[in-house]
């Protein structure tokens, strides 16, 4: 059975609308403050990956909804957005903080190990940096086989789930209400996810660069984390200004 033209319209508009909503400025300041923890960029697009699915699990819950009852649950949802976007500038408040609080701490930092008389780095965040590591001696150095296995992240995922429901995000949904048929509404709720994920993915993918590379230099590395923490904290700090305060800090 052929497609018709209505459901590939339907299907491509949430694939692009997905690509597009990853690349909004709160959800590149979240994933920066995280990426940063894995030290490689290719591992970095699985933060991504669990990022989108995060933000798809709540917009498949409520997306079901609507399409079952229309405006009347679109419109309790409208109400209550505010609130929601209000919670992701404490989260992006909690992550910038988050990362000085490491830097300070001295919890990361770089430790020498020996492997078959060969020498190489490792970059810990879990433990003082005057204390011996643990259970990090047999890491195997990471190549792209290794990074591109499935991994699923847990921080990712929670805070692609706080991002699901707020933002840009209410665009995607306004349209459902339209939409005749469930499993063509389903389609789209789930293409839009595929969309997400695939943009969250090339967007760590960038992000994850410069970390990797100057994880090697500590003071190049502590910069470059100052600034994904600063970014993330002031990001936070004005959404929730603009959201209670009625100011227009970010003007996007």
């Amino acid at each position: 059975m052929e497609m018709n033209d209505g459901v590939l319209i339907a299907l491509t508009l949430g694939f692009l609308l997905g690509l597009k909503h990853a690349t909004d400025a709160d959800h590149v300041v979240a994933v920066s403050a995280i990426a940063r923890d894995f030290g490689s960029a290719w591992r970095g697009i699985w933060v991504g990956i669990s990022w989108g699915l995060g933000h798809t699990t709540p917009l498949l819950i409520l997306g079901g909804l609507i399409l079952l009852m229309k405006e009347a649950v679109l419109d309790r949802y409208e109400a209550i957005a505010p609130v929601l976007e209000f919670g992701v500038g404490v989260m992006l408040v909690f992550l910038g903080a988050q990362v000085f609080w490491n830097l300070r701490r001295g919890q990361v930092h770089v430790h020498v190990h020996s492997h078959d008389r060969h020498e190489h780095i490792h970059i810990h965040a879990s433990h003082a940096s005057n204390s011996e590591p643990f259970a990090y001696a047999e890491d195997p150095p990471i190549d792209f086989a290794t990074a591109l296995r499935p991994k699923f992240r847990k921080k990712s995922y929670f805070i692609g789930m706080m991002h699901g429901l707020a933002g840009s995000a209410a665009v995607m949904l306004v349209l459902l209400p339209e939409i005749d048929s469930a499993w063509v509404g389903i389609g789209y709720l789930i293409m839009f996810g595929v969309g997400t994920m695939a943009s969250m993915a090339l967007i760590t993918l960038a992000i994850g660069a410069p970390f990797a590379f100057t994880r090697r230099f500590k003071a190049m590395d502590g910069a470059v984390s100052s600034v994904a923490g600063g970014a993330s904290l002031l990001f936070g700090a004005a959404l929730m200004a603009d959201l209670a305060l009625g100011t227009t800090l970010v003007p996007f």
